[in-house]
């Protein structure tokens, strides 16, 4: 697996492709714009070159842009709606102009509409992104802890919103470890994964999954709680994902923290990180040490981020 982690855009684009491979980073994620507004600053084509040519140069290998926060997808008032999807279209070529290898997204909820509406809403939301702006940045829907009326707390579901989806090449799944969890579905024992394998195989297809958020749980099993962990130190366990680490089909999937940051800065990511690459057969290699957790960059939370 590609690990890598969520890096802020604060000090500059280029800079934080630098960020991200000073502590060891094979992959990034990042937010195009303030996860908390609608639409951002356009970015200019200049610095998106910028971008894309640190990238290159610093041999990152895949590269995530997470959608903001706003945008439900599944609502079911028509003007809520219309603004989703004028976010998600924006988001979508953002992503493409940055060269990105997915944009995560979180489908939404159906406020009370219920599951079958909520599904076909985003359905038809995601199509009409599509059609509005080609391009070939896939969306990749993340699954739900299963809090309120959210949406994708099951394969089940995520599975129907693929089926209708109708160019295929361009949608895909992120697996968050901590929702996987928090929904009820547990992942920690060579049987257990085996069985998630099983599911996953059986609804959305092992090709689907593109990317990984690798997040322990800070609340047990089944809670429905979206509470991030720092690897170990949570519901999951180091060992716990060994499965997702182990297994060669996600040789070449991105998996990026989101885990939570303190005073330490990215240095913690380094941590997490190098406990991660310990579960891995052979030479662990080394993850270069931070020089900027002092930075304002470095210290965002975890609700600024996922």
């Amino acid at each position: 697996m590609f690990l890598g982690a969520h890096i802020g855009i604060a000090d500059g684009w280029p800079e934080a492709v630098a960020q991200a491979r000073e502590i060891g980073c094979d992959a990034m994620q990042v937010f195009s714009k303030s996860p908390r507004s609608w639409k951002g600053p356009a970015i200019p084509p200049e610095t998106a070159e910028a971008f894309r040519q640190a990238v290159a140069r610093q041999g990152l290998r895949r590269v995530l842009v997470h959608h903001g926060y706003l945008a439900n997808l599944a609502h079911p008032r028509p003007d809520a709606l219309r603004q989703s999807r004028a976010a998600l279209e924006d988001e979508l070529a953002r992503a493409e102009l940055l060269g990105a290898d997915g944009l995560v997204l979180h489908p939404g909820a159906h406020l009370g509409s219920g599951p079958e509406a909520g599904i076909s809403t985003v359905v038809a939301s995601l199509n009409a992104a599509f059609e509005r702006v080609p391009g070939k940045v896939p969306v990749l829907l993340e699954n739900a802890a299963g809090q309120g009326t959210t949406l994708g707390r099951s394969f089940d579901e995520l599975a129907r919103m693929l089926r209708g989806v109708r160019e295929s090449r361009r949608i895909g799944i992120c697996i968050d470890t901590c929702h996987l969890f928090a929904s009820g579905l547990d992942f920690r024992s060579p049987e257990t994964y085996a069985e998630r394998i099983d599911e996953i195989a059986g609804s959305i297809g092992l090709g689907s999954v593109r990317a990984f958020h690798l997040n322990d749980a800070r609340a047990p099993l089944g809670s429905h709680l979206d509470r991030h962990a720092n690897i170990g130190s949570g519901e999951i366990g180091v060992d716990g994902f060994a499965g997702w680490l182990c297994d060669p089909r996600w040789a070449e999937t991105p998996g990026v923290l989101e885990t939570p940051l303190d005073d330490r800065g990215y240095a913690l990511y380094a941590e997490d990180l190098a406990r991660l690459r310990s579960l891995l057969p052979g030479p662990t290699p080394a993850a270069r040490p931070s020089r900027r957790g002092s930075s304002s960059s470095n210290k965002r939370s975890r609700s600024e981020r996922d």
